[in-house]
C-alpha cells in the first residue's frame, strides 16, 4: 500500500523583513544593516557607485562595517553575476546590499540568493518594484530579456530615502507608475476570476494601486518631495510590491510584461526605461483585447489611459519609444520573442498570434471604433469599471 501523496505547500514570499523609509532614512540606516552583517559588498551601476558616494558615507564609515563595492556591469546577466560571486567571496561578504534601479536591486538579489547570504535593497529612484519583490530578471550582456527567477524571500530590509528618490530624474517617477499600473491591466485578466482569499486581495490592491496613480500622480509630478509625491512613491515602490508578494506565482503579469520583453530584443528600445516599455504595453494588451474579443470597455479603458498618458508624459508609441523608425522585419523580431510558447502574453483569454500583436503595436492611439462588437462576458466588464 502507497502512501498518500503530501499536500503541496505554497510558499509566499510577501514582503521584506523590515522597511525604513523617511528623510534621511540612509543615514540612520547604520544600526539595521549592522545586525545582518559586518562585511558588506554594495552592488551598483557604475554611475551609481560614482555618483552617490556622499549619500553612502554612513554606510561606508560605519565603525563596525567593512565595506567593498562591485558593479554590475554590463547587466544584470550571468557574466556579471559570476563576475560578482569571485567578488563577494575575494572579499569574504556576508552581507549584500544593492543600491540603484531595478537592475541593480535585482542583481544584488539574485546574488544574494546564490551565495546564501541576507540582502538590503537602497532603491534610487521610484522606477520600479524591484527594492521588495522576491523576483530577479536576467538579461543577455546586451540588455535583451532571457528569464526570471523566484528567489525564497524577500529583502531582508528596504531602505527607501525620500530625499535620494528626490535626487533622481523624474523621468524615473512617471516610468514607476507606468510600471505600477500594470498591476491593475494585468492581474485582474490573469487572476480576476480566482476564488482565492489572497489573490482576490492582490487583484482588488491592483485596483486600488491604479486609482491612487489616476488620482495623485499629476499633482504629484508637479511638487516633487510633497506629500502627495511621497504618497505615489510608496505606491509605485511599495504597495505594488505588495500586490506581487500577496498574489504570489499565481497572480502573474500578462501581455503588457511581454511586450516590454520583447522590445528588449530591439537594440533601439535600450534608452527606454522599464516602465516606459511596460506602459506601452499595457496600450498593447487592451488594443488586443479590442482586435480579438471586440471588447468595447477595454477600448474606453485605453482612451481613458492614453488621456493619463498625455497628462503625465508615458509613451502611447512605438515613435515615443525610440522605435518610429524599426523595420517590419525589427517589429516582427520582437512580436515573435513576445510570443514565444513560454510567454505570459498566453495567459490572456484568447490566443494572440505574431501578426495580431503586430497589428496591436502600431495602432495603440487609434480611435474607438463605433461599431465595437458588444464585450463578451460580464466577467471583463467588471475589470475597467
Amino acid at each position: 500500500m502507497t502512501n498518500p501523496a503530501p499536500p503541496s505547500l505554497l510558499s509566499l514570499t510577501v514582503a521584506p523583513a523590515q522597511v525604513l523609509r523617511g528623510v534621511p532614512a540612509l543615514a540612520q540606516s547604520g544600526d539595521a544593516i549592522a545586525s545582518l552583517g559586518h562585511r558588506p559588498l554594495i552592488v551598483g551601476g557604475n554611475h551609481t557607485l560614482a555618483t552617490l558616494s556622499p549619500q553612502l558615507q554612513p554606510i561606508l564609515k560605519q565603525p563596525s562595517l567593512n565595506c567593498a563595492t562591485a558593479s554590475y556591469s554590463p547587466d544584470c546577466s550571468e557574466v556579471s553575476l559570476a563576475s560578482l560571486k569571485e567578488a563577494a567571496t575575494c572579499h569574504q561578504a556576508d552581507l549584500i546590499i544593492g543600491v540603484g534601479g531595478g537592475k541593480a536591486l535585482d542583481t544584488a538579489k539574485l546574488l544574494a540568493h546564490q551565495c546564501h547570504l541576507p540582502v538590503v535593497t537602497i532603491p534610487t529612484s521610484a522606477a520600479t518594484c524591484a527594492a521588495w519583490t522576491a523576483l530577479s530578471n536576467i538579461y543577455s550582456n546586451e540588455g535583451a530579456f532571457l528569464y526570471d527567477v523566484s528567489l525564497n524571500r524577500c529583502p531582508d530590509l528596504l531602505i527607501l530615502d525620500y530625499s535620494l528618490i528626490e535626487t533622481a530624474p523624474q523621468r524615473t517617477l512617471v516610468a514607476g507608475i507606468g510600471d505600477a499600473l500594470a498591476k491593475w491591466y494585468e492581474a485582474s485578466v490573469s487572476s480576476g476570476d480566482s476564488a482565492q482569499t489572497l489573490i482576490i486581495a492582490a487583484v482588488q490592491q491592483a485596483r486600488v494601486l491604479r486609482d491612487i496613480l489616476f488620482q495623485k500622480s499629476a499633482d504629484a509630478l508637479k511638487t516633487p518631495g510633497s506629500e502627495v509625491w511621497r504618497e505615489v512613491v510608496d505606491a509605485s515602490v511599495l504597495l505594488a510590491g505588495v500586490i506581487g508578494g500577496l498574489g504570489g506565482a499565481q497572480c502573474r503579469t500578462v501581455a503588457a510584461h511581454a511586450v516590454h520583453n520583447g522590445l528588449t530584443h530591439l537594440p533601439g528600445s535600450h534608452s527606454a526605461l522599464h516602465g516606459e516599455k511596460v506602459a506601452y504595453g499595457i496600450l498593447v494588451q487592451l488594443r488586443l483585447e479590442e482586435m480579438v474579443q471586440g471588447n468595447q470597455l477595454a477600448a474606453s479603458a485605453r482612451q481613458q489611459l492614453l488621456k493619463f498618458y498625455r497628462e503625465i508624459g508615458l509613451p502611447q508609441t512605438l515613435d515615443d519609444l525610440g522605435l518610429g523608425n524599426i523595420t517590419l522585419a525589427q517589429l516582427r523580431q520582437g512580436a515573435d520573442i513576445a510570443c514565444q510558447p513560454q510567454s505570459d502574453i498566453h495567459r490572456l483569454p484568447f490566443d494572440v498570434t505574431p501578426e495580431q500583436l503586430m497589428a496591436a503595436m502600431v495602432s495603440t492611439t487609434t480611435l474607438v471604433e463605433k461599431n465595437c462588437s458588444p464585450v463578451l462576458s460580464t466577467a471583463m466588464n467588471e475589470k475597467y469599471e
